[in-house]
């Protein structure tokens, strides 16, 4: 007999039980098929239609790390409800401009990314952005250490874009800083692995878990660019008790519902905007700029700007266009 309690399940949860129907939680997804544990053990399991007919969209779905309330079946259990979600890390989905959600129910997010030639400073801080409206606690790991030659400038270099960022430099080849995850590692605690292809999250993943539980490949030589390893989302169970959800690399991370993130990340220009003479600045040329003066005197990177200005409109353009969708969706039930 599973406890469910050794996947997250809590008392804030157990209320939420009903007659005839099991507490599971989804561990990976593929298409329409969900794999879940419950008391029973692992299963497979699909949408019952009546879930369908109620969501109003894809983010009422499981997605990998919800709980949720079947109806068991040996052969195939039937999604009845979706539990509530303490945090969830979404996107806007690229074709859709809809909220598309990646995973769920998680402790910390850890964004990857790698110590070599493709190392983006600005595609960091982007996932930052995204990860403080998520519920979860964000941490950046910089993973394949070993290949760097000087470890240490990049993570200075994230901590001066990020202020106050939790940064760790690893190396799953050679066992460096991996002791300092440990404190992410507690039982029944979910992490979430996101970053691009290649960056080394199914490797950190397999040493954590002391045996291969994802394949892996190398990176390509001529751009150091990783090729896609996880195919889909799902979830592990690590010996400390530690869950991880792997995803695979996304080559787009549209902003979700982050302007509050985009605000958090850049406190520092946020809070220089707050000073300057004009509520509307654009800090480009108007007088009594306290965030032009900061670039001047060399207080304030000028690509920090820029950065904080880019994301602020893809969030506040995205949404814009998920509410203009929502409207629509609404005027479409109703007629």
């Amino acid at each position: 007999m599973i406890d469910l309690r050794d996947y997250g399940y809590d008392e804030r949860l157990s209320g939420s039980a009903e007659n005839g129907l099991l507490p599971a939680r989804v561990i990976e997804v593929r298409r329409e098929r969900y794999r879940v544990i419950c008391e029973h053990g692992e299963a497979v399991a699909a949408v019952k239609g009546s879930l369908l007919y109620r969501a109003a969209g894809m983010n009422d779905l499981p997605a990998v790390g919800d709980f949720v309330l079947l109806s068991h079946d040996p052969g195939l259990c039937g999604v009845d409800r979706v539990l509530e979600r303490r945090s969830k890390f979404s996107r806007t989905e690229p074709k859709t401009m809809r909220e598309e959600v990646i995973a769920a129910n998680f402790d910390t997010v850890c964004v990857c990314s790698s110590l070599n030639r493709d190392f983006n400073l600005n595609r960091i801080v982007r996932y930052v952005s995204a990860a403080r409206v998520s519920g979860g606690e964000p941490v950046v790991l910089l993973t394949k250490a070993d290949l760097c030659g000087d470890p240490e400038s990049f993570i200075d270099a994230v901590r001066k874009a990020i202020p106050g960022m939790a940064v760790v430099a690893l190396s799953s080849a050679t066992g460096e800083g991996m002791d300092l995850l440990s404190p992410y590692l507690a039982p029944a605690r979910t992490l979430v692995f996101l970053g691009m292809s290649g960056v080394g999250k199914s490797t950190l993943l397999n040493t954590l878990a002391g045996e291969a539980l994802m394949d892996v490949r190398e990176i390509r030589g001529e751009d150091a660019r990783g090729r896609h390893t996880t195919t889909h989302r799902r979830m592990f169970r690590l010996p400390s008790g530690a869950l991880v959800i792997d995803t695979p690399g996304m080559r787009e991370l549209g902003l979700w519902n982050a302007v509050e993130g985009v605000s958090k990340t850049f406190a520092g220009v946020k809070a220089l905007s707050a000073t300057c003479k004009f509520g509307n600045c654009t800090h480009t040329s108007e007088p009594g700029c306290a965030v032009r003066k900061a670039i001047e005197e060399g207080a304030l990177p000028p690509e920090l700007l820029r950065n904080y200005q880019k994301q602020m409109r893809e969030a506040r353009y995205a949404e814009r266009k998920s509410a203009c969708i929502a409207r629509r969706g609404t005027k479409n039930r109703r007629m």
